[in-house]
């Protein structure tokens, strides 16, 4: 056991909601024939040493390449979950910790895969999350980051300085999630035309959507629809 592996208590998982139904429709209900399913919306909390496999020697070679002072400001917590490592990072000190993991030898994740947005709505403060696949091709090893922003301050710094490949993947995070990578050389739409209104996978956002004509019968858009109670 090296020296940074102390027995840290595993934090509890965190409720930030309750799903109802199959989508959690609230307001004309759920189409889907399971409106009385109940079930929490349930964030996985931090995880205990040891995490298992390569993941402790990640961690620990983070903490000496990046100094125990840096490391504290930078990561929030380690959770291991499903069988994969991630490492929650304070949003200010993302580009420090993404270049730190490509450019150390003993860690040397020299690909992001992109970057993929989640929304909590009810996670008050921590509504958006900006997801990050890491991978060693070096030491053929795989982990992830996750940075949390708010709705009403939604800056993240861009990758795109230490991983270029994640210019388009950027791009699409602020068009569907309304996410600002901050330092992006041209963040503009890539799916939705540029005057569109609002970001279209927030959680929040309308179904909308349009009749449709079947056999002579209209079946009302998403939104319209009655529920199955």
């Amino acid at each position: 056991m090296s020296e940074n592996e102390t027995d840290t208590p595993a934090d509890e998982p965190e409720i930030i909601g309750v799903r109802r139904g199959m989508f959690g429709v609230q307001d004309t209900g759920d189409t889907s024939g399971y409106g009385r399913l109940i079930q929490p919306v349930e964030l996985p909390g931090g995880s205990p040493r040891p995490y298992g496999g390569y993941f402790d020697e990640v961690v620990d070679k983070l903490h000496a390449a990046l100094g125990a002072d840096t490391y504290a400001e930078s990561i929030e917590r380690v959770v291991v979950y499903r069988e994969q490592l991630t490492l929650e990072v304070f949003r200010g000190k993302l580009p420090v910790v993404a270049q730190t993991l490509r450019d150390d030898p003993g860690l040397r994740f020299e690909l992001c895969l992109g970057v993929s947005g989640v929304h909590y709505p009810d996670d008050a403060g921590r509504e958006l999350h900006a997801f990050y696949p890491l991978m060693s091709i070096t030491h053929n090893r795989r982990i992830h980051l996750e940075v949390a922003a708010p709705d009403a301050d939604p800056h993240i710094p861009s990758l795109f300085g230490v991983y270029p490949t994640v210019d388009w993947h950027e791009r699409e995070t602020y068009d569907f999630f309304g996410i600002i990578f901050d330092g992006h050389p041209s963040l503009t739409r890539i799916e939705m035309p540029d005057d569109w209104v609002g970001h279209p996978q927030r959680k929040d956002y309308p179904l909308g959507g349009i009749p449709v004509e079947f056999h002579g019968a209209e079946i009302p858009p998403p939104d319209q629809r009655r529920a199955y109670n």
